[in-house]
């Protein structure tokens, strides 16, 4: 009868959907007797509260439960373990806090290095002392100073403290650190891909291809694959390559500095003799070169803190970009000295992928150059050896070249990442192929450069003569639309516009008329004027909004206006050059160093406190040539002394705060920070093949050491020239 009445409950509390249950938790008195009762009432005394559990059920099988539940206590749940679990638990933790204490202090002298987003190295040098009053620290020594005494024997410095007596300087001793390598990009001008086979050297020091960079890691795994930015040192492209891990001498050489006596240090010199000025070059370029011989001999690129190299393509860079540079300069030794390396062992059958545009205008370029000057053919079998090498490059579906081409196999391929080519990278190798082909008579050479630049003259998607900065290989299209500047992927096309038809005896219409096309472009869209001061800059454009951001490798502008006006080119060219060098300039002198960021923001508002604005990620300098190169084209046309003063005044920076005292110079990682500027351990190999050679030319006061009436440079410095004109 229970059971019966239990299952009529049950049913009268049914609900549509759901199941209702109503359990009665009491205890009756009695029960049993009055179990066998046939009215289902008399089996429930009077009503009471009773708790009641209710489970639902919804569409999506989420359960909810009102019951009570009580939750354990960890304490009570440590103590259902076993024995054994705890005494296991107990063990393993006791095990990690003697770890713990035991790593303790090497962590923290790894991290204690680390600030500001600098990445420095660590000096902890216990006998660092600070300077005695008046002295004022620099990271090396200026031209014509005493070399740094050396350290002890028991350490090789990295960077050594030089000091400067002036009374006004604060006593605080300067620790130039260089950086720990982080995932970042190495600085280079175009995004080689290398391979694992062939393209990084065995010994010390060898190192991956920054792209700027424009941007490497130590201890890479090799032939890894990174996306990296690298146009002329601006961090911009994707990029692979490989770099063995640092060796017992690299660790040594990266070992804090040892402490400097002021009394051996040289003040810094200040001559403005134009004598003066030409040694101190001379004298800057000897201390470059000394770092590269003594550490990076036959290899790309010095690294002068670490004292070892980098590869990038495994050809000498450094050393086939000096050569005109040593010729110009008159340094027979050093020239000789580089010849012979070229004649013993500069190979070009080398398995190696190589970025055709970088070798075009480093290498082909430096050779065609070094046989101009000196007449010597043993420059131009290597230069006909490398140019045949690089053609296979050109065998595309549209005929725009591929940016990468293996020497060895005479095989080429865009980058892993794209099928695009920049068009700075496919528009400025004409002038090296030009040439190539009429010193050995053989038309391929040119044939394929003029076709490049027959199909750029006709495409569509150009804005008033501004070109976007990506072009397709398959197709022969621009890609990217919409996105014009005139500093990385695009800026060497519009210098080679005019100094092509320069070169070819102005006879080429078209390319004349793109580049007045260009420039009228610029002028219309490009052209602003900062609120404070009216400093006029060339920002960018993207997709018609204006960014007033201008790269340091805009400052080629300034020359390259007052080259094409000297030329016969209208005369606002020539007055839009002077505004602009007036402006690169400032990104100078507005820094704490006196030395140009990578990338200046400018102010628009009148009320803003300064021109130049410089965000934390662009505060970089690497050495660049662009500011030096507009001034020697702005002193050979106005003979305007003030760009000479403006020029000595960059070199002085250069050597204050880039000098490293052993030899080479190095770039620096924050231009508004004088007292730590943050060596970033590379030298380019731009430094002596153009900044160097455009500081001496500015210096000289012989108007013939390569006139530009009748030379050419390319966007490497290397004169190439000037066709004579064909007879009418």
């Amino acid at each position: 009868m229970f059971l019966d009445c239990g299952r009529k409950l049950e049913k009268t509390h049914a609900c549509t959907g759901r199941t209702c249950k109503l359990h009665a938790e009491r205890s009756w008195e009695g029960q049993d007797a009055n179990r066998g009762s046939s009215s289902c009432k008399r089996m429930y005394p009077p009503s009471r509260k009773d708790f009641i559990s209710l489970t639902l059920s919804d569409p999506h099988s989420h359960a909810y439960n009102n019951g009570k539940h009580r939750r354990q206590s960890c304490w009570r749940k440590w103590k259902q373990l076993s024995r054994l679990q705890r005494s296991l638990i107990l063990f393993l933790l006791a095990l990690l806090l003697i770890l713990g204490l035991l790593s303790y202090p090497s962590i923290t002298e790894q991290w204690r290095g680390l600030s500001d987003r600098e990445d420095w190295l660590e000096l902890n040098d216990p006998e660092l002392k600070a300077a005695p009053p008046g002295v004022k620290p620099v990271l090396g020594p200026a031209a014509g100073d005493a070399p740094a005494p050396a350290a002890g024997p028991h350490l090789e410095p990295a960077v050594v403290l030089d000091v400067v007596v002036d009374p006004r300087g604060p006593n605080v001793p300067i620790l130039p650190k260089p950086p720990i390598k982080k995932k970042t990009f190495p600085n280079r001008r175009g995004p080689p891909n290398l391979q694992k086979d062939g393209n990084v050297s065995d010994t010390v020091g060898g190192e991956k291809q920054e792209q700027e960079a424009v941007q490497e890691e130590e201890g890479e795994e090799e032939g890894k694959e990174k996306k990296i930015v690298s146009w002329r040192g601006a961090m911009i492209e994707a990029d692979q390559a490989t770099e063995p891990p640092p060796s017992a001498n690299e660790k040594e050489a990266a070992a804090p500095p040892a402490p400097v006596n002021p009394a051996d240090t040289v003040p810094l010199e200040v001559s403005t003799g134009p004598a003066d000025r030409l040694e101190a070059v001379r004298d800057a370029f000897r201390h470059a070169w000394k770092g590269y011989k003594d550490h990076a001999w036959g290899h790309d690129e010095l690294k002068p803190i670490s004292k070892s190299f980098s590869e990038w393509f495994g050809l000498g860079l450094t050393l086939i970009d000096s050569l005109d540079t040593m010729w110009i300069m008159g340094l027979k030794e050093e020239f000789a000295e580089a010849r012979r390396w070229v004649e013993k062992e500069l190979s070009f059958d080398k398995n190696v992928d190589v970025n055709l545009f970088e070798t075009t205008i480093r290498i082909l370029g430096g050779l065609l150059s070094c046989y101009h000057l000196s007449g010597d053919q043993l420059f131009l079998e290597k230069a006909k050896d490398l140019g045949s090498r690089l053609m296979p490059a050109f065998k595309t579906p549209s005929k725009i070249p591929f940016s990468d081409v293996n020497i060895g196999k005479g095989t080429a391929h865009p980058p892993r990442w794209t099928s695009d080519s920049t068009v700075a990278e496919v528009t400025s190798i004409q002038l090296e192929f030009r040439e190539l082909s009429r010193l050995t008579q053989e038309p391929q050479y040119q044939e394929v450069v003029n076709e490049v630049m027959k199909m750029v003259h006709t495409l569509p998607g150009k804005h008033d003569g501004l070109v976007p900065m990506f072009i397709n290989t398959n197709s022969g299209q621009f890609t990217h639309k919409g996105v014009f500047t005139l500093g990385a992927r695009a800026d060497s096309y519009y210098e080679y516009l005019l100094k092509q038809w320069i070169q070819g005896g102005k006879t080429e219409d078209d390319l004349l008329e793109d580049y007045l096309q260009a420039i009228e472009g610029v002028k219309k869209h490009l052209v602003r004027k900062t609120g404070p001061n009216m400093l006029t800059f060339i920002g960018e454009l993207s997709h018609n909004r204006f960014n007033a951001k201008m790269d340091h490798l805009v400052c080629f502008l300034p020359g390259t206006l007052a080259l094409g006006a000297h030329n016969g080119l209208p005369g606002d060219h020539m007055d839009l050059a002077v505004q602009l060098m007036e402006t690169c300039h400032q990104m100078y002198v507005q820094m704490e160093t006196g030395l140009s960021p990578e990338i200046a923001h400018f102010s628009l508002q009148s009320s803003d406190g300064r021109d130049v604005v410089v965000k934390p990620a662009d505060r970089h300098n690497l050495l660049r040539p662009e500011t030096v190169e507009s001034l020697f084209y702005m002193y050979r046309f106005t003979k305007d002394t003030k760009y000479r003063d403006w020029g000595w005044d960059i070199l002085q920076n250069f050597n204050k705060y880039t000098k490293i005292p052993d030899g080479g110079y190095t770039s620096i990682n924050n231009v508004r920070d004088p007292v730590n500027p943050g060596p970033r351990d590379k030298m380019e190999s731009f430094f002596l093949g153009e900044t160097l050679k455009y500081l001496y030319l500015l210096f000289s006061d012989d108007m013939k050491l390569l006139s530009l009436d009748k030379y050419i440079f390319n966007t490497e410095a290397h004169p190439l020239p000037i066709w004579p004109s064909p007879p009418k």
